[in-house]
């Protein structure tokens, strides 16, 4: 690398904006790879599935593949370390994707298949039954580790509460 070029990149390039194509931020780069990755499995399926016809229960299959790369350890219900979060000694049960990867991944597919021509009508990642596969997995993992999930109770704020005692004189 020449002295002017490393000191181009330190200082910032004297090259106008139109140059040089804008680097696709980490998430950005991140929805592509996943919406690539899932019209490779879709075209892997047998007969191949096309874009138009598929539906929840192709995302399903496909999130279900995706455990076997998973890096999770979820202990079974027969397992001994069942419900502790920090067993003192290695298992045989299932490695598998966490939830949160799982529920990062649906929304990124969910945004990059609306961007990619997709209705939000008809968007498969957006389906009720993938919503509650998520809660599933969530809760069997939070069960499995032993670590409850809570559901967060709405606090009314201070103008909720303001409005709510003017709310005959809003509809007047």
């Amino acid at each position: 690398m020449s002295m002017d070029r490393g000191k181009d990149l330190v200082e910032g390039s004297s090259r106008s904006p139109g140059d040089q194509p804008a680097t696709p931020s980490r998430y950005e780069s991140q929805k592509r790879r996943d919406w690539n990755t899932f019209g490779q499995y879709l075209k892997n399926q047998r007969p191949p599935v096309s874009l138009s016809q598929c539906n929840s229960s192709h995302v399903l299959d496909f999130l279900r593949y995706l455990d076997q790369f998973g890096k999770t350890k979820v202990h079974l219900q027969g397992c001994m370390f069942y419900g502790q979060p920090e067993p003192p000694a290695p298992c045989t049960c299932p490695l598998r994707q966490a939830w949160g990867s799982l529920d990062a991944l649906i929304g990124r597919l969910r945004a990059a298949y609306e961007e990619n021509g997709g209705t939000p009508e008809t968007n498969p990642f957006a389906s009720s039954t993938i919503r509650v596969y998520l809660r599933e997995v969530k809760e069997c993992q939070a069960k499995a580790r032993g670590i409850p999930y809570k559901k967060k109770k709405k606090k009314p704020s201070q103008d909720m509460a303001e409005d709510d005692s003017n709310s005959s004189m809003r509809f007047s």
